[in-house]
């Protein structure tokens, strides 16, 4: 950018530029010599140093950018509308080609003051990431056109949700060599439906990827933990991605043997894969971490045998692998700060019920006990009977802010007192319609809540209803 010129003082002659690039466009200049000579005379100055070569006079309207705002792709975008300037497209970049002195800008945008834009040459070379608009619009055609056309009428013809399978895995589809064919042939070799195979391709396409080989090798490394083909085909309807999400089938038999090695019984090994089947396709040295991080904590305790306490900590909580070690010792400092705990009540809860809420996010944790204080607080609970209360019952802690509010105020509505809820903790797991329901039978059938015990309403159906029965018949 260069200050703007003096009126009176004559203009600096403006030396020709060519860059080496493209050539000039014939007849570009001889447009510019047509229009000059059609100028009346008088429209150039005595002593103008450019007057040896005609200029080029242009009317297009003054383009002023909003304040504030960078206009110049906006600018350029609209002289080419105007101009009719051709736009060709090169490799990695855009050319324009326009007459020499084209433009002139104000722009405000560098501590308020007048500026103009230095005149262009003959040529101008503009790099894509000024043309946004145009490089995404030819990126669109042509990643429509690379697609796999043969592979979409395969997909189809199998049933596939080929607009989910696009949003979750598009790059899966610009692909040549897809197996989906062996992939349908491998799955009804194990008993899979036609209907499953389809759900499990749009929900996670890049399965398609994998050989039959690769396929087979993981297959046979799973039926050394699970007892069935059935087992297996369920895991995957339910969470496609834990089976095909990597190919490593070594990664996944040294993690089998080192669990096994740890002391991890085979129907705690077949509850990790059927719940937390991520564990498996974890780097060995991830769980390796997670198992060593969890023997320290408990070490650190003044426990000495912490391999007991682990293999309590992961059939309580299976998806303890698949989280960071960092959360998973903020959740610790925090339920031993927040609620006193020494070393052995710590070992206590960690092992026992506590273990369900480690792998929490640490953020939910502390904005429901929160919520959980505050509530409580506000109905005339102490400090002490709030502690007592999440102690008993860890898991009040998975009940978000609303869901948690919701149910005490549909007990405190149906004249429960708030030290009855607190000395039954797990009425809180069933939903408000199944504790209205509940409530308006036992009235009906004549129990008295005031004078009984109200854990009846977090009983299972089968129990529930046979003691529905007992009062029914008395």
């Amino acid at each position: 950018m260069v200050p703007c010129p003096s009126k009176t003082s004559p203009r600096p002659p403006v030396p020709r530029v060519h860059h080496g690039l493209l050539p000039p466009p014939a007849g570009l200049f001889a447009s510019g010599l047509q229009r000059a000579a059609a100028r009346p005379p008088g429209g150039r100055k005595e002593g103008d140093v450019t007057s040896t070569r005609p200029e080029v006079s242009h009317s297009f309207p003054p383009l002023r950018p909003a304040p504030g705002r960078r206009g110049g792709s906006k600018a350029i975008y609209r002289i080419l509308i105007q101009s009719r300037l051709s736009v060709p497209k090169g490799l990695g970049y855009l050319t324009i080609m326009a007459p020499r002195n084209f433009l002139s800008m104000r722009s405000n945008f560098l501590f308020g003051s007048r500026c103009w834009m230095i005149r262009f040459s003959a040529e101008i070379l503009l790099k894509t990431v000024s043309f946004r608009l145009f490089r995404v619009k030819c990126g669109n055609a042509d990643r429509e056109s690379l697609e796999n056309e043969e592979l979409l009428n395969n997909l189809l013809k199998m049933g596939v949700d080929v607009d989910m399978a696009k949003k979750r895995q598009p790059g899966v589809f610009n692909r040549t060599g897809t197996k989906e064919q062996d992939l349908k042939m491998f799955l009804l070799s194990k008993g899979a439906s036609k209907e499953v195979i389809a759900s499990i391709i749009s929900r996670y396409p890049r399965a398609i990827t994998r050989t039959p080989e690769s396929l087979s090798e993981r297959w046979d490394l799973w039926r050394r933990i699970m007892t069935s083909d059935l087992e297996i085909i369920n895991i995957l309807q339910r969470s496609p991605e834990s089976f095909f999400r990597s190919n490593n089938n070594l990664n996944l038999e040294n993690n089998i043997k080192f669990l096994y090695s740890f002391g991890l019984t085979h129907k705690c090994l077949c509850r990790l894969l059927t719940n937390a089947p991520r564990t498996f396709s974890n780097s060995l040295d991830l769980n390796k971490q997670m198992i060593e991080f969890l023997q320290e904590v408990f070490l650190s305790l003044g426990h000495n045998k912490p391999r007991d306490f682990v293999r309590k900590i992961i059939l309580k909580n299976p998806f303890i692998l698949i989280q960071s070690t960092k959360r998973v010792k903020t959740n610790i400092e925090f339920l031993q700060s927040t609620f006193n705990l020494n070393g052995e009540k710590l070992l206590v809860l960690l092992s026992g019920p506590g273990a369900k809420i480690l792998d929490l996010s640490n953020d939910y944790v502390n904005r429901n006990y929160t919520n959980i204080k505050e509530k409580l607080f506000f109905l005339g609970c102490t400090k002490e009977e709030i502690h007592k209360f999440i102690l008993r019952y860890p898991d009040v802690i998975f009940l978000g802010e609303k869901k948690f509010n919701d149910k005490i105020d549909c007990l405190i509505e149906e004249k429960f007192s708030i030290s009855q809820i607190i000395e039954n903790p797990r009425i809180l797991d069933s939903s408000i319609n199944t504790l209205k329901n509940r409530i308006k039978e036992l009235v009906n059938a004549g129990y008295n809540f005031s004078t009984s015990n109200i854990a009846l309403l977090s009983w299972s159906q089968k129990r529930y209803n046979a003691k529905l029965k007992k009062l029914n018949i008395e």
